[in-house]
């Protein structure tokens, strides 16, 4: 199974706040044997939101979402989610609970405009909401979580906990590299297919540095076993080449 990530936003195109959600997203997959295969990173443009989610609802994969589910006029994730589905909005009755229990002792009470937070695509499931119970939603695959990184993180971890634990192996994942000097890329390239196609279901992978010292990382990663004798043959081969090497000081073959 593959996991996605999609964070929306223009304040992250513009610049005018920094992404915080992709590194955490590989952290907490990581931290449970998972993994990220791919990301996407939109503005706030209605019809570009739509087609992004329309195209992965006909996917397997399991997404997460980040942003654009607030009542303000940017936020349009909720209703586009409900016209990629082609379903109305609808106040979810879980969700109007929360919101009147998180403002039950506000004088201004349970507005039009809160109770709007929690209408979502009709037939979604809600993701509760540990700070301040304003929930999230789920639609088929996936996963929409609010832009606010205190409140999506513990979110994104309760989804991941109480749906997927079964796919959870810490010691799933391995990685080892070692760093090559003297040796451009091109000329390992030979030695990394030939690896490659030895341990097809691993990454085999290559990162030149050129600051402050110029080397080249050269690893594998995937089933713990597998990297242990990809990196052996990928040691052997450098030697072969006549190009020193040392361990990369993360060398590790069990979880990251």
């Amino acid at each position: 199974m593959k996991f996605g990530a999609i964070i929306i936003g223009d304040e992250i195109l513009s610049g005018k706040r920094q992404d915080k959600h992709m590194a955490k997203v590989i952290e907490l997959l990581s931290a449970r044997g998972l993994e990220l295969a791919w990301g996407h990173y939109l503005g706030d443009d209605p019809a570009l939101i739509t087609a992004t989610i329309k195209r992965t609802l006909a996917m397997s994969d399991v997404v997460f979402s980040f942003g654009g589910i607030g009542a303000t006029p940017d936020d349009h994730t909720r209703q586009c989610a409900a016209d990629a589905a082609n379903v109305a909005l609808a106040l979810h009755a879980d969700a109007e609970a929360e919101i009147r229990a998180r403002f039950i002792d506000d004088p201004k009470g349970v507005t039009p405009q809160r109770l709007e937070m929690g209408t979502f695509p009709a037939g979604s499931n809600i993701i509760p909401n540990p700070v301040n119970r304003i929930p999230g939603f789920n639609y088929r695959n996936i996963y929409f979580l609010p832009g606010f990184p205190q409140m999506a993180w513990p979110m994104m971890q309760w989804v991941l906990d109480t749906q997927y634990s079964s796919l959870f192996d810490a010691n799933r994942i391995g990685e080892a590299a070692i760093i090559v000097r003297e040796a451009g890329e091109s000329l390992l390239i030979d030695l990394m297919r030939a690896v490659q196609g030895k341990y097809p279901a691993l990454k085999i992978f290559s990162l030149p540095r050129m600051q402050p010292e110029r080397f080249i990382e050269l690893g594998a990663r995937g089933d713990p076993a597998q990297v242990a004798a990809a990196i052996t043959d990928l040691k052997q081969g450098v030697t072969a080449m006549k190009f020193p090497w040392t361990d990369a000081p993360s060398m590790m073959v069990a979880a990251q």
